[in-house]
Order: C-alpha cells, then structure tokens, then sequence
C-alpha cells in the first residue's frame, strides 16, 4: 500500500534558496471533478508523464499510487484538460531533512508552499526559518484545488488566511 504522509506550509521569505539540491519543471492537470473523492492527476516533468491515483485517509496522510505512461498519451490527456497547473519545483536537504518548494505560475503565481513528506504522523522534525504558517488540511491550498479555482481568483476570505503568514 502506498502512503503519502505529507504537512504543507506557507512560507515567509527567501531564506529556502540556499538550501537547493535540484529543481524541475512541473504541469499537471486533472482527470476528477471532486475533492472528496479518489482525485486523478497527470504530471509532465519535461521528459516523462504520470499518472496518480490519490485518496485522502485522515489527518495528514492519503493513498498515492503512481504509474508512468506513454509520453504520447500522456501528451494526449493533458492538452484536453483544462484544470491545470504549472510551478516549479525546488527540492531541498534543511538539517537532515528534505523539502519541497513548489512556486507556482500563471493563474496561481506568487504562490510558494512547502512540503515535508514524512515516514509517519508522528515522526518529529523542527521548521526551518523560511516556514510560515501551516496550510495542511486546507483544502482551498491543495493543488486540485488550486488547478480549479486558481489563487489569482480567490475571494478576499482566503487571501486573509494568505497574507497573514
């Protein structure tokens, strides 16, 4: 059974750089109409495309089941899609640990959100100085949501929540 165990959080200044170990580019779009349901994503990294099958459990932690495809269907699939998302992805090692910064383009720009994936709930971790607020579980912050209803869009409710990181 595959288990993604993941916290996300705002963050509050640039400081995440000097932690850089790789980057990449990421689109990806959506095949699932509901949140509360099992969500479908295809990812394109430039080279290769996957598909993910995701199912939220509880707390901070979802199924996740990954499987590449074709490069010509996923090519397919994605260029029918009209919920997508485009961000650059930033991988960091901060004191033993490694992070994910993901800076959002387009409809979602300036958007950055850090993630941590971890072997379970309880494991224990310290945040590093770049990290604002904690955005887990906030669904109007996942990135389905954001492929739907980008940040640009928001309404003045959730952009409170953002601005007081």
């Amino acid at each position: 059974m595959a288990l993604e165990i993941e916290r996300r959080f705002l963050i509050k200044n640039d400081k995440w750089k000097k932690f850089i170990t790789k980057k990449t580019y990421i689109e990806q779009g959506y095949l699932s109409k509901n949140i509360d349901d099992w969500i479908i994503r295809i990812r394109f990294t430039g080279k290769d495309y996957k598909i993910a099958l995701k199912k939220y459990i509880k707390s901070f932690t979802n199924f996740e089941f990954e499987y590449p495809i074709p490069r010509k269907d996923g090519a397919i699939i994605m260029s029918n899609l009209s919920n997508t998302i485009k961000k650059e992805r930033f991988f960091l090692e901060v004191e033993k640990k490694s992070w994910i910064i993901d800076c959002f383009k387009e409809n979602n720009y300036p958007l950055e959100i850090a993630e941590i994936e971890l072997s379970d709930e309880m494991e224990d971790f310290s945040l590093p100085s770049f990290i604002s607020k904690e955005i887990t579980g906030l669904t109007h912050y996942s990135n389905f949501n954001l492929a739907n209803k980008p940040f640009s869009k928001w309404k003045e409710e959730y952009l409170t929540t953002f601005k007081s990181n």
